[in-house]
C-alpha cells in the first residue's frame, strides 16, 4: 500500500471534519433546534468522520497519538446507534472545541499536496 493510499481515511476526516466547521461557521447552538436539516448534515458529517478514522489502519493510528481515535469511532457508534438520543449541547460542544484541534492536527499529518482542495 502506498503511503497515498494509507492516507485516504485520514484525507477524509480532514474533508469531513473542514465540512462541519464550515456548516457551523455563522451558526449558534439555537440553530441545532431550529434548523432540522442542519443539524441532520452536521450528525452526517461527524458520523462519516468516525468511520473514516475506524478504517484508518491500525499501524498508522499507533503512529499519530495526538488524534482521539477511540473517541472519534465512539462518537460515530454513538451517533448511529443512539440517532434517537443525540444531545444537541454535547453534538455543538464537539463542533466548537473538539473539531478545530482536530483539523490543526490532521493539517499536520497530512501532506499539502495529499490534501483535497
Amino acid at each position: 500500500m502506498s503511503r497515498r493510499e494509507a492516507s485516504l481515511g485520514l484525507r477524509q476526516m480532514l474533508d469531513h471534519a473542514r465540512e462541519a466547521l464550515a456548516m457551523a461557521r455563522g451558526r449558534s447552538r439555537s440553530d441545532l433546534d431550529t434548523n432540522r436539516m442542519l443539524t441532520l448534515a452536521l450528525v452526517k458529517l461527524l458520523e462519516i468522520l468516525g468511520e473514516a478514522a475506524n478504517r484508518v489502519r491500525s499501524e498508522d493510528q499507533a503512529r499519530y497519538l495526538q488524534i482521539p481515535w477511540q473517541q472519534l469511532i465512539g462518537l460515530r457508534n454513538r451517533l448511529v446507534h443512539g440517532y434517537d438520543q443525540v444531545d444537541l449541547d454535547i453534538l455543538w460542544q464537539i463542533l466548537v472545541s473538539d473539531l478545530p484541534p482536530l483539523v490543526e492536527e490532521l493539517e499536520k499529518i497530512i501532506a499539502p499536496e495529499e490534501r483535497s482542495p
